[in-house]
């Protein structure tokens, strides 16, 4: 294929989704957990002035990290809280903020499940009481399994979460149904053992996530965008497939949303982060295959994310519509302008080395937490700043999650 002239490349290029929203380029900053809310759960004017810079860089679709659908069940502690108007004003200017150079921006609404942070000392709810497969966590953090009015409040929460991100202005919501957290947990067999109507079969386990999907769709109305967040695989033996995970798409396909982001892996397998144990997803896109595979059987809207860093594949991809949005994480971290440089046909810079210990769980918090920082520097109007080596790292966030921790409201 030609190399595109970038005055016209395909990442210029608008998208028209099914609900009539467009988005004015195919570039897309993926979730990240910001933790910049205040104890209660409400955006702070960090987390405004934040994606205020974000979409002063010029990215088409601006995807918020995590928003807790339940103040009984945070991922991390500083997570948003939206499940009343209480905050509705303070999220009313974060959406702002980030529409104010023509950016969209979707709220991604979560429940963490057997993966919550906190409360430290109250039993997670999940599927089953089935604790993560980690050093420690399978004894102390077991979680207890929900009954089917649990299952019910939850998908609730989720459309009334949805609601109310529409009325503050957001241009619609993602349903986190990715990397471990209580959706993800329903799809996984590992996690989902139950006997009943929500597991046994792919379909029962998959109900959840469609029952949550057409409360949302009802809450929000056709005119907003309905994101998933999928993933492509878990990367467990044993854990959510690749080839049961591609009906699941086509199943949310026949629902009618208007976007999947595709990604993988979880709190175990964190491949999301590039530490899958096949090595096929260490590429330049780690779950290009999963894109491929889909294309062949599905003309949904697609969001590929992990791993792009070359501009002249980001435009191949969506030149031969294999996906339709280019979804990037951490570099946004580092160049708070990365579309206007994806844009001028500049590929990510090369990124530093963040610490690691070479244990995948670790790593991946460490990760968290050198980004983090960033995140900081970012919303306060400086620029971002190496962080080398793994003390500093630890001492530019390890205070302070301990301390947001002990005083999360």
């Amino acid at each position: 294929m030609a190399k595109p002239t970038f005055a016209h490349s395909p990442l210029h290029q608008p998208l028209r989704l099914a609900c009539g929203i467009s988005i004015p380029n195919r570039i897309a900053k993926s979730a990240m957990s910001e933790q910049l809310a205040d104890r209660h759960g409400s955006p702070t004017t960090d987390l405004q002035q934040l994606y205020a810079a974000w979409a002063k860089g010029g990215t088409g679709l601006l995807i918020t990290g995590n928003v807790m659908i339940d103040h009984r069940a945070f991922v991390e502690p500083r997570n948003v809280v939206l499940e009343d108007a209480q905050f509705l004003q303070a999220n009313k200017l974060w959406a702002q903020a980030a529409q104010a150079n023509g950016s969209k921006i979707i709220m991604q609404i979560n429940h963490p499940g057997r993966v919550a942070v906190l409360p430290l000392f109250k039993k997670p709810i999940a599927p089953s009481a089935i604790g993560l497969n980690l050093p420690a966590m399978n004894l102390i953090r077991v979680p207890r399994a929900m009954s089917e009015i649990e299952i019910l409040e939850q998908i609730k929460r989720f459309a009334t979460t949805a609601a109310l991100a529409i009325q503050a202005g957001f241009d619609g919501v993602q349903v986190h149904a990715a990397h471990g957290y209580l959706l993800s947990q329903f799809l996984s067999p590992l996690a989902n053992i139950r006997t009943d109507q929500w597991g046994g079969t792919p379909e029962n386990r998959r109900r959840i996530l469609i029952e949550t999907v057409r409360a949302v769709r009802q809450a929000i109305g056709p005119d907003k965008i309905l994101s998933v967040k999928l993933n492509a695989a878990d990367f467990q033996k044993g854990g959510l497939s690749q080839e049961e995970s591609l009906q699941v798409a086509l199943v949310l396909e026949a629902e009618g949303i208007d976007l999947l982001e595709v990604s993988g892996g979880n709190y175990e397998s964190p491949a999301q982060l590039g530490y899958a144990p096949d090595r096929s997803a260490q590429r330049d896109a780690y779950f290009i295959h999963y894109a491929t595979a889909l294309r062949q059987h599905s003309k949904l809207p697609l969001m590929l994310t992990g791993g792009l860093r070359h501009v002249d594949f980001m435009n191949q991809i969506v030149a031969n519509g294999t996906v339709d949005l280019v979804g990037l994480a951490r570099p946004f971290a580092m160049q708070p302008d990365l579309a206007k440089q994806l844009l001028a046909g500049q590929s990510v810079v090369e990124p530093a080395k963040i610490p690691a210990i070479g244990y995948k769980p670790v790593d991946a918090y460490l990760q968290l937490a050198w980004h983090a920082a960033q995140f900081r520097r970012i919303s306060s109007g400086q620029q971002p700043k190496v962080i080398k080596g793994l003390i500093r790292t630890l001492a530019a966030f390890g205070p302070r999650m301990s301390f947001n921790i002990l005083t999360q409201d």
